[in-house]
């Protein structure tokens, strides 16, 4: 099986249709973590892995966790 494509924050925002600051404010409130980060702080993410975490995190508000 091939490696999953890392993409930037804004590739994947954009993939998303969210924000690249909705990302952003996401990884700073620990709701999101990079598959990858760079020695420079740069993120990498998996876009399907995000999309999945995200549906959880929406399932979760919606029951009031």
């Amino acid at each position: 099986m091939p490696e999953p494509r890392l993409v930037t924050t804004a590739e994947l925002a954009r993939a998303l249709g969210l924000a690249p600051r909705t990302i952003q404010k996401y990884r700073k409130d620990g709701l999101l973590t990079p598959d990858l980060e760079s020695i420079g702080g740069h993120a990498r993410w998996n876009i399907e892995r995000v999309r999945e975490e995200l549906r959880r995190i929406a399932a979760e508000r919606r029951e009031g966790r």
